[in-house]
């Protein structure tokens, strides 16, 4: 992206007394002659760059000129001037941070940059939450979020089914998933997982806790999103399934799942079907998934998902006579 690359080029100068163009354009990969046209960009910009040519000349800016942007990459520079001020961060009460960010590098940023920025925030937008369902009303979110900034230990309320149970927890973390927040944080020697919705009462305890040197927030919770995947999928469904079952397999459950099995089933027979094993749910939400293939799937076992999908398969034809 060009706005990017004349970031980048702006720092590389910074960071060296002088370069040829050949050696910039090097530190950049890309050509000599797109170097020098964004040589000719910054200069037009208004950046005070001075060229000599010739075998030893070179490429310098101006003694004493520096761009205001020192510490930020050139991908982080256009960033935060395009991503304006996510829904997200302004729930964690970081909308005003962020808007602070953006102001300062609108003003730094010369004009050309700062229309490319701009065409960058109209062409691309995040949406966190899946269709036809809204996002959590997380009630206690930015107090969580404060405790987690500052280390501060929580006794919480938390809703469990019909009652509630009282944690004290050490907050080590928030993670945003599917429009949903989850706080991560040790209970004793636990790390466990924290649906911030299901909070109904918080306190900031006085004191605060040391942060295990070793965790690392995005690892952890990989790793504990595939356990709680493999916990669910301990039943493996094999079916048949024609040409248009494969092809809506992977809109009725996980697609990485699907695909997979979709890749290692066999060849498909003379009328086209294919026999995959599918590692689903427990029998009877395995059946009510694989009902939305309609008659484009048999289900060949375990016998208990074959029952509960005729059984289903059964009372639907009968309420529909």
């Amino acid at each position: 992206m060009r706005a990017e690359r004349l970031v980048a080029l702006l720092f590389t100068l910074q960071s060296r007394r002088s370069a040829t163009a050949a050696e910039l354009a090097e530190a950049l990969g890309v050509s000599e002659r797109t170097m020098h046209r964004d040589i000719a960009a910054l200069q037009a910009a208004g950046v005070p760059l001075w060229t000599e040519p010739g075998r030893h000349g070179g490429v310098r800016l101006v003694e004493g000129w520096r761009t205001r942007l020192d510490g930020l990459t050139s991908r982080e520079a256009v960033a935060i001037f395009a991503m304006g001020v996510p829904r997200a961060l302004a729930e964690l009460g970081l909308g005003s941070a962020v808007s602070a960010a953006h102001a300062k590098v609108s003003a730094t940023l010369p004009a050309p940059l700062r229309e490319q920025a701009q065409h960058l925030a109209q062409r691309f937008h995040l949406d966190a939450p899946g269709w036809f369902r809204g996002e959590d009303d997380a009630e206690h979110l930015a107090a969580v979020a404060q405790a987690v900034w500052e280390q501060r230990r929580l006794a919480v309320t938390y809703r469990r089914g019909d009652g509630t149970v009282e944690r004290v927890l050490d907050p080590l973390g928030l993670v945003l998933k599917a429009g949903i927040w989850y706080l991560v944080a040790r209970t004793g020697e636990d790390l466990r997982t924290y649906r911030v919705s299901r909070i109904a009462g918080i306190e900031q305890r006085p004191e605060r806790f040391e942060r295990p040197a070793d965790f690392d927030l995005a690892s952890w919770w990989a790793a504990s999103s595939a356990r709680f995947e493999r916990s669910l999928n301990r039943t493996l469904v094999r079916v048949r399934l024609s040409r248009g079952a494969a092809r809506a397999l992977p809109q009725l459950i996980d697609a990485d799942l699907a695909l997979a099995a979709l890749d290692a089933a066999g060849p498909p027979d003379e009328d086209g079907w294919v026999e995959a094993e599918l590692p689903m749910e427990e029998p009877h939400i395995a059946a009510g998934q694989l009902l939305g293939l309609g008659t484009g799937v048999e289900i060949l076992g375990p016998p208990a998902v074959r029952s509960a999908f005729a059984e289903a398969a059964r009372r639907m034809a009968e309420r529909h006579r």
